[in-house]
């Protein structure tokens, strides 16, 4: 089996903080079962890198073509589901004027391609990752979502910021939450080359610092920082509460794939999460039939996981409405 890909070497003043994670003591070495490696790299530094020779079923050329004509319709309009300039989380309106960065919902059936982004997706070889990942098996697994970062129609950037946990969070409610299991894997998959996340390695670990609770919202130079790069193919794992931000260039072609998949034990934490993207309204739709019949028993018992999900909780909001 492919070897996994080391995470980019750290910049020198990073050093994995004890002192203040939630069980003060220091992830392992990664042992040599590359699942294994993969989780221990994730649970050390935030964040880990996958070869593309890993996932030898992702067809870049057809992705290519699917997402290229799913991005002209939402540009011009004929796709509703977009991520839409300035506004940096859900929900986004519909019209795509003011230029979009985003495209959501690929494998909605509406979708002509949703077969091939969801045959990326529910990839027998992700899944085996994604179970490791979370820790659980195959068979607890969650649809959740699949998404499309794009190159956007102008300079635009996210703040910094946890997914799950707000910037007005004191030190003892950012540690608290991050003392909980994440109940999910999310990933990037780059159909080009993508150099557009950017991490501080080990923030998931600890509370943010005196200089990252001061900092600018979109400042350049975080102390600590790095640029996650990507080749066409790689496909970047990453901790959703690590402290993140992304820097879209509006030259340089960008189509990501933006995935994430939970797990059942712990559905109720994720609910906002997931269904503040609007998932739900349609899920229970798909019927998977172009699947051979494994992927499509597989996709059947993740897409209701997600229906039960949706069932059980409710209103669940925003996690950032207005901005």
């Amino acid at each position: 089996m492919a070897t996994i890909v080391e995470p980019p070497t750290l910049p020198p003043s990073y050093t994995p903080n004890t002192s203040n994670t939630p069980n003060g003591t220091s992830s392992p070495s990664p042992p040599s079962n590359p699942y294994a490696a993969a989780r221990a790299a994730l649970d050390r530094d935030g964040f880990v890198v996958l070869p593309a020779s890993l996932f030898p079923t992702f067809d870049l050329p057809t992705l290519r073509s699917a997402a290229t004509t799913l991005t002209t319709s939402a540009r011009t309009g004929s796709w509703p589901y977009i991520r839409t300039l300035p506004k940096q989380f859900p929900p986004w309106p519909s019209d795509p004027s003011s230029g979009i960065w985003g495209v959501q919902h690929l494998m909605h059936p509406s979708n002509p391609s949703h077969a091939t982004f969801a045959r990326s997706y529910f990839d027998a070889e992700l899944l085996r990752y994604v179970a490791a990942l979370i820790g659980c098996t195959e068979e607890d697994l969650t649809m959740e979502l699949y998404n499309m970062l794009v190159r956007p129609d102008a300079a635009f950037s996210l703040r910094w910021h946890r997914d799950d946990i707000p910037p007005e969070a004191t030190d003892e409610e950012e540690l608290a939450r991050l003392a909980k299991p994440g109940w999910h894997a999310q990933w990037n998959l780059a159909l080009y080359d993508d150099a557009s996340l950017v991490v501080v390695p080990g923030s998931h670990k600890r509370a943010r610092t005196a200089t990252e609770r001061a900092a600018d919202p979109y400042e350049a130079n975080m102390p600590g920082q790095m640029v996650v790069e990507l080749k066409a193919g790689e496909v970047a794992f990453y901790n959703n509460n690590i402290l993140h931000r992304g820097v879209y260039d509006p030259e340089r072609e960008r189509m990501t794939l933006h995935g994430s998949i939970g797990t059942t034990l712990g559905s109720a934490e994720r609910a906002r999460n997931v269904l503040q993207h609007g998932v739900g309204e349609w899920a229970k739709e798909y019927d998977f039939e172009d699947f051979d019949e494994g992927m499509r028993e597989r996709a059947k018992k993740m897409r209701e996981a997600l229906v039960e999900m949706g069932r059980k909780s409710g209103d669940i909001g925003y996690y950032s409405k207005d901005e």
